[in-house]
């Protein structure tokens, strides 16, 4: 029986290919997808009224409670990741516009600033998990 394995590339061999790019701008696009993101909830919470006002909250309302989702499935694959991401993104979106319609408390500066505290409650909960594993796998070692 033949065992095929792979050649690991030297360390100081010439970074070079398509996808040493892509990994090397994946900081790039996160960063500006944060940025894009940042920008569309601001202009929401301001009120300034701009043709890129729309675009930018809905990207932010799509991209930070997926963002939360996606943080709190490290298991599963990447396309999975994103696609149970953006499906509960859209279903956090829904759940909190539904209660504030029941509440009679909707508006759209209120809908941003609950989906950002929803979404950034999950996340510091996420991270004190986190942090409470690491501290016990060290006081266990």
């Amino acid at each position: 029986m033949q065992t095929i394995r792979s050649k690991a590339s030297a360390p100081d061999a010439p970074r070079t290919g398509a996808k040493v790019l892509a990994r090397d701008a994946l900081p790039l696009l996160a960063g500006a997808a944060v940025a894009v993101g940042c920008v569309g909830a601001m202009l929401a919470l301001v009120g300034l009224d701009s043709p890129l006002r729309g675009p930018f909250t809905l990207f932010f309302l799509i991209a930070a409670p997926g963002a939360m989702i996606a943080a709190a499935l490290p298991a599963l694959e990447p396309w999975g990741r994103a696609v149970a991401a953006v499906a509960g993104s859209v279903a956090v979106n829904m759940l909190v516009a539904q209660a504030m319609l029941a509440l009679h408390i909707w508006s759209v500066r209120g809908g941003v600033v609950a989906v950002t505290v929803l979404s950034g409650l999950v996340l510091l909960l996420l991270e004190a998990r986190r942090l409470r594993r690491r501290a016990a796998r060290r006081r266990a070692s």
